[in-house]
This record gives C-alpha cells, sequence and structure tokens, in this order.
C-alpha cells in the first residue's frame, strides 16, 4: 500500500514545485570573440588608419572649442614655417598650391559694392552702391540732413563725403612726414620710422568717421600688431631620417603672422562668390542627369590650382618642430570672432626699389600676392576653425576676409572667401571645392610731398579702401 501511495504521488502529469522546465536558449548579449584588429602601435597601413580613426573619432567628441583645438595641435613633428611675407621668387603660386587657392585678377563684382564714381573735391559717393550708367552724381550742395533721409527712404546706404574723407588723408600723412621733426631712422626701420604711424592714424581716423555710417564698424575691435596663427596638413611624403624613417607622414605646414593693423567683427561678412554644399552639389548634377565628373564646380569658373611637384624645401621652406597653434589675435570666447579687414605693412627688405635695382620688377606684384594670400588663409581659416570646423568637418558656409598690403605709398587689395578645410591628403581627393582670392595690383595713394602739400594724391585708391571699411552683411 506504501508503494502504491507513492505510485501515485510520482504518477504522470504531477510534478514537484522544485521541479522546473527547461525554456528555448536566450540569445547572446554579443559577440562571443572581440574583433580582430591592428595594434595601435603597429607600423601596417591598418594599424596607421586605426591610428587616425581614433584621433578623428576623439576630435569629433570634443566638448569645447578650445578642447578641440588643443587635440587638432597636440602631436608635434617638423613642420614647414610658411612666410607671408617672403623675397622668394614666384612665392604666390606656390602659396596657392599649399592653400588650394584659385586667384582672380581684380576686386569681385558685388550687387551692393561695385566701383563708384570718382569725383571732385566736394563730391559725394554713395557708398557700396554703383549709380546705372545714364543717372547724374548727386550734388555737392545737398546738405547732409537731406541726403541721410533721402537714403533711408530709399533704402540705400547713407552718403559719404569724399573731400571730408580725402582731407583726413592728407592731414594723417603731413602729420608724420613734414610737421613732426623725426630724427634719422635706424638702419632697416625706415618702416617704422613714418609709414608704420601713417598707416595706423589712417585706419583708425577713417573707421571712427565712418562707424556712424557703418554698425559693424563701431561694435568692432581694432588690435594693433596682433598675432595670427593657422596649422594645416596637405600632402604626403617620406620620413627620410630619424627612428621614423621610411613612414608616410602628412606635409604640416604652419603660418605666423603679424599684420600691422586688423579690425575683428561680431558678425559675419557676407559671401562673394556663390558657395555649394556637397549636397546642393549632387543635387545639381542628378538635376542635369550627368556625373559628378562631368559637373564643372563653381570655383573652376574662376581658375586653376597650380600644381607644384617639387618639395616645399625647393621654395624654400624650411622645417621646425615647435607649438601647433590656431589664433586668430584673440580668445574663442571674445564676441568679435570674425575678421573684417587686416592691413600689412611690407618690410623695408621688400622695398620697391630693391627689386628694381636688382632688375626683378616682375617680382613686385608677386610679394603683394603672397603676402595676401597667405595671411588672408591663415585668418579666415582660423576662424572657421574658431566655429567647430576643421579638415574632417568641413565649412558649411564661407568665411569671407578682406587685406590692404601698402609699403606706405602703394596699396593692393585683396578679398579672400573661404569654401574649404578639407586640404589633407585623405580629404582632398573628393573634394570638389577650392578658395577663392581676388587681388589688385599696388597703386600709389600719392606722388610726393612737398612744402606742406600732398601732390598727386589717388582718390582711386581711397575710395577702395572707404568700400572695404562699408562692408558690412546684408541684414545690416
Amino acid at each position: 500500500m506504501a508503494a502504491l501511495g507513492a505510485w501515485r504521488v510520482l504518477r504522470p502529469g504531477r510534478r514537484w514545485f522544485s521541479e522546473t522546465v527547461p525554456g528555448a536558449p536566450s540569445p547572446p548579449g554579443g559577440p562571443l570573440y572581440p574583433p580582430v584588429v591592428a595594434s595601435i602601435t603597429a607600423k601596417s597601413k591598418a594599424a596607421k588608419s586605426r591610428r587616425l580613426q581614433r584621433f578623428n573619432q576623439r576630435v569629433h567628441a570634443a566638448a569645447t572649442v578650445e578642447e578641440k583645438l588643443r587635440l587638432y595641435g597636440k602631436l608635434q613633428r617638423p613642420k614647414y614655417t610658411v612666410y607671408p611675407q617672403t623675397f622668394a621668387l614666384n612665392a604666390d603660386r606656390w602659396y596657392r598650391s599649399f592653400t588650394r587657392t584659385v586667384l582672380v585678377p581684380g576686386m569681385p563684382p558685388r550687387g551692393t559694392a561695385a566701383k563708384p564714381p570718382v569725383g571732385a573735391a566736394g563730391a559725394t559717393l554713395e557708398a557700396g552702391r554703383a549709380p546705372e550708367p545714364g543717372a547724374e552724381a548727386p550734388a555737392a550742395a545737398e546738405a547732409p540732413g537731406d541726403a541721410e533721409a533721402s537714403g533711408a527712404a530709399a533704402g540705400a546706404v547713407p552718403y559719404v563725403d569724399i573731400g571730408e574723407l580725402r582731407s583726413l588723408a592728407c592731414d594723417a600723412l603731413l602729420q608724420e612726414s613734414f610737421y613732426q621733426n623725426k630724427k634719422r631712422p635706424f638702419l632697416y626701420r625706415d618702416q617704422d620710422h613714418t609709414p608704420g604711424p601713417f598707416l595706423t592714424q589712417l585706419v583708425s581716423t577713417l573707421a571712427a568717421s565712418l562707424s556712424g555710417r557703418n554698425p559693424l564698424l563701431a561694435a568692432s575691435s581694432l588690435d594693433l600688431s596682433p598675432e595670427v596663427n593657422y596649422y594645416w596638413h596637405h600632402g604626403e611624403e617620406v620620413v627620410v631620417h630619424g627612428h621614423r624613417k621610411g613612414r608616410v607622414d602628412p606635409v604640416r605646414f604652419q603660418i605666423d603672422d603679424n599684420p600691422h593693423l586688423q579690425i575683428r567683427v561680431p558678425k559675419q561678412l557676407p559671401e562673394v562668390w556663390m558657395f555649394s554644399t556637397a549636397s546642393e552639389y549632387l543635387a545639381f548634377s542628378l538635376l542635369f542627369l550627368t556625373t559628378i565628373e562631368n559637373v564643372v564646380p563653381l570655383e573652376s569658373d574662376l581658375g586653376d590650382v597650380p600644381v607644384i611637384d617639387h618639395k616645399p624645401s625647393k621654395l624654400p621652406l624650411f622645417k621646425k618642430q615647435y607649438e601647433n597653434k590656431v589664433f586668430i589675435g584673440s580668445k574663442v570666447a571674445d564676441p568679435c570672432c570674425y575678421g573684417h579687414t587686416q592691413f600689412h605693412l611690407l618690410p623695408d627688405r621688400l622695398k620697391r626699389e630693391r627689386f628694381i635695382r636688382d632688375r626683378l620688377e616682375d617680382q613686385i606684384e608677386v610679394v603683394y600676392r603672397s603676402n595676401g594670400i597667405a595671411s588672408l588663409f591663415a585668418w579666415t581659416a582660423a576662424q572657421a576653425m574658431y566655429q567647430g570646423f576643421w579638415s574632417e568637418a568641413d565649412v558649411t558656409r564661407p568665411f569671407v576676409s578682406q587685406a590692404v598690403v601698402t609699403d606706405g605709398k602703394y596699396f593692393a587689395f585683396f578679398c579672400y572667401q573661404l569654401n574649404t578645410l578639407a586640404l589633407s591628403a585623405e580629404t582632398v581627393r573628393n573634394n570638389p571645392r577650392k578658395n577663392i582670392c581676388w587681388g589688385t595690383d599696388s597703386k600709389p595713394l600719392y606722388d610726393i610731398v612737398e612744402d606742406g602739400n600732398v601732390k598727386g594724391f589717388n582718390d582711386e585708391v581711397l575710395i577702395q579702401l572707404v568700400h572695404f571699411l562699408l562692408n558690412r552683411p546684408k541684414e545690416l
């Protein structure tokens, strides 16, 4: 009976509460084995690619712009130091190749900044707008209040009295070259004796006079002898010496610039040339049922970038190893984080008379172009990096800056539009964009100063300088 009772307890269909039913196996939470990747410290191409990928991820994940700039320039290797003011022959072609820049002669055609007419001493100029071919110049006897009222009613920029600005420029020139009793300058310091103080007084006086007509100038910051730096990669080379011999490294460049003056503003200058993003470029090609290779980029209509296959040491450029720095002349937190206009003063060793004496007249304009291209690229690219862009995260909008290069008498004007920062060997392959630089030849502001009079004053140079200072965003 006891055995029968036990059998009834254990008969089929009955289970003890402690007994469990085997279920379906649970899916694994992840791969059973870690992925096979290249070693970080190996010399293979896969290891180099992994190191570069980890570096890009760290820069992308940086929380602040300061941290991104620190990571970007952390690795120090020998790099070519590019001097904007150089005596090297045909240096402008090399600088255009290093910076992927197209050089366009003349000033850009702007709808709101065309070339104005040059009038007499009492003539007026409508700043920022050219009159129609059949229109007459505004009368000189028009009252300032009437001019401002009519300009405000028509939605135009107020008039600027060129005669008054010419008087301010002549006063600044006579103050430094005639009225003051200056001693003889030291050797190779002529530019610091008269042209330097004249340029400082000219720019500060004109900017103060035009600040009422340009709200951007009223909120700007004027820097005297600032420091501008930019560090970038362009191309590849094989390491020749040292324990890293045989490795392929990017070609590193550094520009350390010191303009005489520069104006920084809180708002960005308007674009000059049509800027197209990668998506717009692809949509344009699909619209016309063509491939990317058959579509001509917008920058290609202006010219080509020189291709130089020689090493930069043939220019010559020399390698140094020191801090990699990106700096616009102020810290990242400064509200005036955009560039407006730079003013560069050529040193005595690059005087026009020296080139004429050495029968190198064709290199006179090369000095101006080299200074304009290198300085504006460094300044404008540093502004873009202050906004969080870099070679692996290219710009989504253009950055525009202006520059005036002078020796105190001859003035050359340049306008630079930065369209891309993707200049490294990995990013430049599929990059159709090019940077654009417009530039003029140098022209004299005056002929000579005699007996307290400025003879042969050139209004065209003054008007171009006024146009540069009056440039502003469209919403202002």
